[in-house]
């Protein structure tokens, strides 16, 4: 049975973002859990090894084509940071597939919650020892990081790659279609 992205995707977001307000869970368990609530919205069963490997799925996940060159451009300039939804061993499989060297990377898992929560931001500051007038927060996630760092007084860069309708109504400072349209410009088309 064919379902709707659209609607398979609003239901992901919905089941992820109830699961991570609540106890803190490793994002492998929020994930499996996910999976399960999906199976109870769609019709559909999951086996543990379903739910494992979805909860694993992450470590498996291909950047997105642009995100190394930017980054690797970004890298000349800026301070890299990563404030993640992730647990530590998943996001080091992301992070060995990109190339480069951040100067701080901040897990759910180090933590012990999940963005929207101020705490994981916070945490970036602490780490990153820069005013917070100093920092781009680039991010695509409206509801985890956008309205939290324009809470947070930060200056923020929507990277939009769906092109997206902004529901939330959070006014982000930029928006991007992609992070190499990003590194471009505030390279100043510098390579």
């Amino acid at each position: 049975m064919p379902f709707e992205r659209a609607a398979v995707l609003d239901a992901y977001a919905e089941e992820e973002a109830a699961l991570e307000a609540g106890p803190y869970l490793r994002y492998r368990e929020v994930l499996a859990r996910v999976l399960d609530g999906l199976g109870k919205r769609f019709g559909f069963e999951t086996s543990r090894s379903e739910r494992e490997h979805f909860g694993g799925s992450v470590a498996e996940w291909p950047p997105f084509t642009d995100s190394a060159g930017a980054l690797a451009r970004l890298k000349t300039r800026y301070k890299l940071a990563i404030v993640t939804n992730c647990d530590d061993d998943l996001i080091a499989a992301s992070v060995a597939k990109l190339g480069v060297a951040f100067d701080a990377i901040v897990t759910a898992q180090q933590v012990g919650s999940y963005k929207p929560s101020r705490a994981n931001f916070h945490a970036a500051f602490e780490r990153l020892s820069l005013p917070r007038e100093r920092i781009l927060h680039v991010a695509e996630s409206l509801y985890h990081d956008h309205v939290p760092a324009k809470e947070l007084g930060l200056t923020t860069a929507w990277i939009n790659r769906r092109g997206e309708r902004n529901r939330l109504g959070v006014k982000p400072d930029f928006e991007f279609p992609d992070l190499a349209t990003l590194a471009a410009r505030v390279t100043n088309g510098q390579k």
